[in-house]
C-alpha cells in the first residue's frame, strides 16, 4: 500500500471495497451453484450434481466454513458457543485462530467495512436517506456501547445455554438467507434498517453491533492504518463527514496529537481518504509511535 494520495490518480477505495463486498457474497454462493443447488434454500437440480455442496473444497457461511476439509469458525460465534456449552475445545480455538490472525494483522473492523453484508445494505439505505433529505441524529448511542453489548451477549449465552447473537444475527439474516433461505434475524434486520432511516446515522454499525464491538477490541493492534499528512491538510472536515464509524476517531490526527488513526473502531474503509480533496490521508502499513 502506498503512502501517496490516491485522489489525483482517480482511484477510490470505495470502488475496491464494493468489489470485495460483492465478491464475498458471490464466494459463499458459488459452492451451492456449482453443486447444482439454488440459492435461498432452493434446489435447482441437474444431471451432474453432487449430493451436497459440503463435498466441494470450499463451503459454508460467515459463521462456519470448510476450506479443503479444514474447519474455520467465526471467533465471536465460537466464544458464544463455548459460553453456552460451558465447555471449551481446542479444535474450536484452532478453527477460529485463522480469522483472528487475519483481522488482527489487518485491522479488526476491516470485516465490518469490507465483508459484512449488513454494512453494505446500510450504506445503501444511508445514501437513500440522504437523497430524500431525511435528517437523523448523528450519534444517539455512544460508539463504545457495543463493547458492553459484547460482554452482555457472552454472559447471556452462558445463562441461557444459547449462543445469543447467533440466534438473531442480522448478518446471518443476509448471508444465510441468500444461501439457505434462513429467516433467523430478519426481524432484527428490519428494525436496524428502520433505525438507520429514522433514528440514528449508522447507529447499528457504530454503536450496537456486538460483532463490531468484538472486532473493535481486536482492531487496536491492526497493521493497516490511515496515515495523516499534516502539511497537506486544509482543515475542511470532509474526512469527518465521510467517516462510516465515528468522526471523533479522526480527532487525534486532526489536532496534531498523532500521525495515524489508531482507534480500534476504524474500519480501514478508505471513505475518509476518498473524501479528502488535498490528499492528506492515505493507507499505510505499520503503527509508528504517536
Amino acid at each position: 500500500m502506498s503512502d501517496a494520495g490516491t485522489a489525483s490518480h482517480g482511484f477510490r477505495w470505495t470502488w475496491l471495497r464494493r468489489g470485495v463486498q460483492a465478491a464475498a457474497l458471490v464466494l459463499f454462493a458459488l459452492p451451492l451453484i456449482a453443486a447444482g443447488w439454488g440459492l435461498f434454500g432452493l434446489f435447482a437440480g441437474g444431471e451432474e450434481t453432487v449430493s451436497t455442496p459440503a463435498q466441494l473444497p470450499f463451503f459454508g457461511s460467515l459463521s462456519s466454513s470448510s476450506i479443503f476439509g479444514i474447519e474455520v469458525l467465526d471467533p465471536f460465534a465460537m466464544l458464544q458457543t463455548a459460553a453456552a456449552s460451558k465447555a471449551f475445545a481446542l479444535d474450536w480455538a484452532l478453527a477460529a485462530l485463522p480469522v483472528l490472525v487475519l483481522y488482527g494483522l489487518i485491522r479488526g473492523r476491516a470485516f465490518c467495512g469490507w465483508v459484512c453484508p449488513v454494512n453494505l445494505l446500510l450504506e445503501l439505505f444511508d445514501a437513500l436517506r440522504r437523497k430524500l433529505g431525511m435528517q437523523v441524529r448523528e450519534m444517539p448511542v455512544p460508539r463504545h456501547a457495543k463493547m458492553g453489548i459484547v460482554a452482555a451477549v457472552v454472559v447471556l449465552s452462558a445463562v441461557t445455554s444459547i449462543p445469543v447473537f447467533e440466534a438473531f444475527s442480522p448478518i446471518s439474516a443476509i448471508n444465510k438467507g441468500i444461501l439457505f433461505g434462513a429467516v433467523t434475524g430478519l426481524w432484527v434486520l428490519a428494525a436496524i434498517v428502520l433505525a438507520e432511516l429514522f433514528w440514528g446515522h449508522r447507529v447499528w454499525c457504530r454503536s450496537l453491533c456486538p460483532l463490531g464491538g468484538f472486532y473493535e477490541a481486536l482492531g487496536r493492534i491492526g497493521q493497516v492504518n490511515v496515515r495523516f499528512d499534516r502539511e497537506a491538510c486544509i482543515h475542511c472536515d470532509s474526512c469527518k463527514n465521510a467517516c462510516l464509524c465515528d468522526p471523533a476517531i479522526l480527532d487525534p490526527v486532526l489536532t496534531e496529537r498523532d500521525v495515524i488513526v489508531r482507534a480500534g473502531d476504524c474500519m480501514a474503509c478508505g471513505s475518509c481518504i476518498d473524501a479528502c480533496p488535498a490528499n492528506a490521508l492515505s493507507m499505510r502499513l505499520g503503527r509508528p509511535k504517536a
